[in-house]
């Protein structure tokens, strides 16, 4: 109950066509060259020993100093932190006056100002503060968003 199925009629011995890829010699090549490849590659990385120096930070005059906060109310009142815990009140002619004081350092433009404002405030209100401070020289700014609840 056997049949043939490729190639016509032969005799005993004729084996016929076979369309059926060997991949034998393509698996041990591949597994030769993976052996190869496993021994070679720890040999080809380079390592030059250096001792290096311990890493210490250097000192930072700014660190102390706390950051300057440009509060800005719903009513639309600005207010100017000066050191930890004081706050001036302040408008938008007056801020280009009040920020290096604040700020305290010889170059006041290269120093981060931080801004928080009320859920309320109007956003024109706020861009209006974030434009003054860029004609000033002010380009390091950063948002203030706080969870209340």
């Amino acid at each position: 109950m056997a049949a043939k199925l490729s190639g016509g009629g032969g005799s005993k011995f004729d084996l016929g066509q076979n369309a059926d890829m060997n991949v034998t010699p393509f698996v041990d090549v591949m597994l030769v060259l993976l052996i190869i490849f496993m021994v070679v590659a720890p040999l080809a990385t380079v390592s030059i020993r250096i001792d290096l120096p311990p890493a210490t930070p250097p000192k930072d005059p700014t660190k102390d100093k706390p950051p300057t906060f440009i509060s800005i109310q719903d009513s639309g009142q600005i207010f100017v932190s000066m050191g930890k815990s004081a706050i001036k009140p302040s408008s938008m002619t007056q801020l280009a006056a009040d920020l290096p004081v604040s700020l305290g350092v010889a170059n006041p433009t290269n120093e981060r100002i931080f801004i928080r404002a009320d859920r309320h405030v109007r956003y024109r209100q706020f861009m209006d503060v974030i434009n003054q401070l860029q004609r000033d020289g002010y380009y390091k700014i950063g948002l203030i968003a706080e969870n209340l609840g």
